[in-house]
């Protein structure tokens, strides 16, 4: 082997064998792909691919219509944080009825129980109330990239709440990641408007990253309550939850608004709203749609898989908005932004493998 380094001929064997590598890691991917699929009822992968399509469909618009809540001449933060939690009802109606199709019935509330509805209720209204910051100041696209960041704090909460693996991989995926979000704030003179002070754009940037660990910690509590209060036991715990989670967040965040009295101020926004008031509803009620359907795909595939997948989803529909934000909104692009977004692409690509390496290694013992 030592003295393969100065002779030539061993070079002349290398040329095939990243091709064979290559062909051998798609032959080895699909066998498991299909073991693990054989490994589930079709059911199963019905069901996930309906809750993943939700996050990456449904997060990614309401990220937009809070950028265009803001646009169009609204101003308060609370309405924006009470309008992501006032769909909560619409949970609430699919709940019911699978009680009587499934023949189940709802779990039983002890103390531990509630008050973690009750914790994860505060905790969801608070981070919505830092991302209606982030949004208020950051541009669509700039927001949604640095909420990437909240694939990291997943990755952490997980790991030191769920005990979920972390492998080379993974941290790998951190360090890019935290590149990415340097890069963003190394390009904070190309994407401020002009109507945002410069301590109001830092301010944004502050909030966006602290919404992203809170949502990151939201993550790893509720993946916390399925295994040890819930035992994973039918899907109509995911629904169960929501409804609780959402109900308290609204609870708290209705609070806020009449505290603010952002209730009254409702009335003269919609007055002065580009479009006028039926497109200032309009955009409330579909904002509250669109995040209620969100976060219950999210908590779905919590419970379908881990936090793992869900952090990667919640991460992918990360260059999803800032795409969508750019061709709809006309987000400014700036070079910086876009070597963020090709770097954040490699942090998913990373998470992704150390995800799948660390559940295989998990499955084997």
């Amino acid at each position: 082997m030592e003295e393969g380094s100065v002779d030539s001929e061993p070079s002349p064997p290398q040329g095939p064998l990243p091709s064979a590598s290559f062909w051998f890691w798609i032959s080895t991917f699909k066998k498991r792909a299909w073991e693990a699929y054989k490994r589930k009822p079709i059911s199963y992968w019905i069901l996930l691919a309906l809750s993943s399509g939700a996050m990456l469909v449904a997060f990614p618009a309401s990220s937009l219509l809070s950028r265009l809540y803001y646009q169009n001449g609204g101003t308060s933060k609370w309405i924006i944080s009470w309008v992501a939690v006032a769909g909560w009802p619409l949970t609430a109606l699919i709940l019911f009825p699978t009680y009587i199709f499934c023949k189940t019935f709802p779990t039983p509330l002890d103390w531990k129980l509630t008050l973690s509805y009750i914790v994860l209720g505060f905790l969801s209204a608070a981070d919505n109330l830092m991302y209606a910051y982030a949004y208020a100041y950051l541009p669509a696209s700039t927001a949604s990239l640095l909420a990437s960041s909240s694939l990291i704090f997943s990755a952490l909460f997980g790991y030191l709440l769920v005990k979920n693996k972390i492998n080379a991989s993974i941290i790998n995926a951190i360090v890019i990641i935290t590149a990415s979000v340097t890069i963003i704030a190394l390009d904070s003179n190309s994407d401020r408007y002009d109507t945002v002070s410069n301590s109001q754009y830092i301010m944004g940037f502050i909030w966006d990253i602290l919404g992203s660990a809170l949502h990151g910690l939201i993550f790893a509590l509720s993946e916390l309550v399925f295994v040890k209060l819930l035992g994973r036991r039918s899907f109509h715990v995911v629904f169960e939850q929501q409804v609780m989670v959402s109900a308290f967040a609204f609870v708290f965040t209705t609070i806020g608004m009449i505290v603010n009295k952002d209730f009254q101020g409702m009335k003269s926004e919609a007055e002065s709203f580009k479009g006028g008031k039926t497109s200032y509803y309009l955009v409330l009620i579909l904002s509250a749609i669109t995040f209620q359907l969100g976060v219950l795909g999210g908590t779905a595939v919590l419970f379908l898989s881990s936090t793992v997948l869900a952090g990667v989803l919640n991460a992918v529909r990360v260059p999803l908005t800032s795409i969508a934000a750019v061709i709809l909104m006309h987000d400014p692009m700036s070079g910086f932004k876009i070597l963020s977004l090709v770097v954040t692409f490699w942090g998913f690509g990373s998470y992704i493998y150390g995800g799948s390496s660390a559940s295989k290694g998990s499955t084997s013992t």
